[in-house]
């Protein structure tokens, strides 16, 4: 198995695209300084070493050599040997709305991104436990299967927005079916609990249906409310607008909190309503300590060669590459003529 050891770091390589684009708009202006300066040709003649191609060579190097760097940085290992572990811990799989509604900002910064720092925290606290994550709107799927790699949940985490998922609503029950199918074998008797993460607006499926099909299967479900019942109006991404409806009036979202009462109430678990404090967080957490824990197997790979040393190497040997490029012609080996004769004056 392959796996950077430092993965946030690569981060850092969307300052590849960003320096490419100076780099372009640099050298553009500078040919027309030239343009203006004088004639092309003319110039070409009082500048007989100058030379176009050498420039963009020694960046595409330099350019080449930070992209190795930080891959190297970022310490890429490949896993060796399989092994099986036994962790004592639960099986949590989060669904987590990602509507247009929960852009709403009545608790702060809005709705999703509150749910996401919140979510974070909950991965952080986790030690022997597995955890996946469904995301939904009109529709749900499964973004991330459950696991034990935390790592990998924080970044599949971070990429989420509501263009995930085209089909906009808030299909409560199918997010609810498509967790339970998303744990692993039946036969585990490991804890199970279901976080549903919303602000309650129910408009496709029967969510309570649902919950009651995951508490008879021993899921329990705990829901958590993002928003507040007095709601706020959307805000539509990109600009200074709010989401209207076919009349023209802007769409205020209130969270529903009475259908998040009776989905936990269904599904054996708690409610809790997430606001701009961590009130909601501990009251959580404590709730998933009482789920029992058993032994969950998992395969990880026990034996990890790093790979950076590759990436160095060949980054080095760019640069002194680089080194070599002169950013002009070398005026000396234009008058060498190796393949030439020499003509004899008898």
């Amino acid at each position: 198995m392959f796996r950077f050891a430092n993965i946030e770091l690569l981060w850092w390589l969307i300052t590849i695209p960003v320096l490419v684009v100076a780099y372009i708009i640099q050298t553009k202006r500078k040919q027309r300084q030239l343009t203006e300066f004088g004639d092309a040709e003319l110039m070409a003649l009082l500048t007989p070493d100058a030379s176009k191609s050498r420039p963009t060579w020694k960046f595409s190097i330099l350019l080449a050599t930070l992209i190795l760097l930080i891959i190297a940085v970022a310490r890429p290992q490949y896993g060796q040997q399989e092994k099986t572990v036994k962790r004592q811990g639960i099986e949590v799989m989060v669904a987590l709305d990602i509507s247009n509604s929960m852009l709403a900002e009545d608790v702060a910064p809005n709705r999703l991104d509150r749910a996401k720092q919140m979510l974070s925290k909950i991965i952080d606290n986790m030690v022997e436990d597995k955890v996946g994550l469904v995301v939904f709107a009109g529709e749900a799927f499964t973004q991330l299967p459950i696991t034990c790699d935390y790592v990998s949940a924080k970044m599949f985490l971070n990429t989420i927005t509501p263009t995930l998922i085209q089909t906009q609503g808030t299909a409560i029950g199918t997010a609810l079916q498509t967790a339970i199918t998303s744990f692993g074998s039946e036969e585990s008797d490991a804890g199970r609990a279901i976080i549903l993460m919303t602000d309650g607006e129910n408009h496709e499926d029967d969510a309570i249906a649902a919950a009651k099909k995951a508490q008879e299967m021993g899921i329990q479900v705990f829901v958590i409310g993002i928003g507040k019942p007095e709601g706020a109006p959307i805000p539509k991404p990109g600009t200074n607008d709010y989401f209207k409806d076919r009349s023209g009036q802007v769409v205020v979202s209130r969270m529903n909190e009475n259908m998040c009462q009776q989905i936990a109430q269904a599904g054996s678990g708690v409610y809790v309503r997430c606001d701009n404090t961590n009130t909601a967080m501990r009251a959580l957490q404590q709730e998933l300590d009482r789920i029992a824990t058993t032994d969950i197997e998992t395969t990880i790979y026990a034996d990890y060669n790093e790979q950076y040393q590759s990436f160095v190497l060949i980054a080095l040997l760019l640069l002194v590459i680089e080194f070599f490029i002169l950013s002009r012609k070398n005026h000396r080996l234009t008058r060498m003529n190796l393949f030439k004769e020499n003509k004899k004056l008898y």
